[in-house]
């Protein structure tokens, strides 16, 4: 009797343990197939459902972020140095993207201000021009307008001066209307 009343109970404890394992959701979500109807494995949802127990992630991890984000610096460091190499072919891949982005930027010479950090959103269209003039989403606390205003203009210019970009067919329709954001840091002088 009590032999077969341990059975149960170690039956109950590995039956709980296994459905535990089961529910585990995978911290990297999507670094392995989606769910599937025909899937007999574990597998991370791609919905959320108000019938699902526990944490619920919906959201696809790509590799830069839902929104592509981009830090130039005025000054790059040593071991960023090739990343600010201008690619000697049409943009294929946001590395090659975020590369030309960065060989645009010029910093201002007059006005200037060591430490400023400037952010800007835009989009491109499929030919590589700006929808619309970059609008500005953040500035460093405490620094006169003329002065933000005169990063703003340097940073409108060098975006200029490099348009239209030369996108592929691929990557234009896949950029094409969305955000990009990008924060400008003037880091000259940082290292005297």
């Amino acid at each position: 009797m009590w032999r077969a009343i341990l059975v149960l109970i170690l039956l109950a404890i590995s039956t709980v343990a296994a459905d535990a394992r089961r529910r585990q959701i995978n911290p990297i979500p999507f670094s392995h197939s989606p769910c599937s109807v025909l899937d007999n494995r574990p597998c991370t949802p791609s919905y959320c459902s108000v019938l699902d127990h526990g944490p619920c992630i919906p959201e696809i991890d790509y590799p830069y972020g839902e929104n592509l984000q981009l830090t130039i610096e005025s000054v790059p460091s040593d071991a960023d140095r090739a990343k600010y190499q201008k690619p000697d072919h049409d943009l294929d891949t946001i590395g090659d993207l975020f590369a030309e982005l960065r060989t645009c930027w010029s910093p201002p010479s007059d006005n200037a201000r060591m430490g400023m950090q400037m952010s800007v959103r835009f989009s491109f269209n499929k030919a590589g021009g700006l929808i619309g003039p970059p609008r500005l989403t953040y500035a460093t606390a405490g620094v006169p307008a003329d002065t933000r205003t005169t990063y703003l203009n340097a940073i409108s210019s060098s975006l200029n001066a490099c348009l239209p970009l030369k996108f592929t067919s691929g990557l234009g329709g896949a950029l094409a209307g969305r955000p990009i954001a990008i924060r400008y840091v003037d880091n000259r002088g940082a290292g005297k």
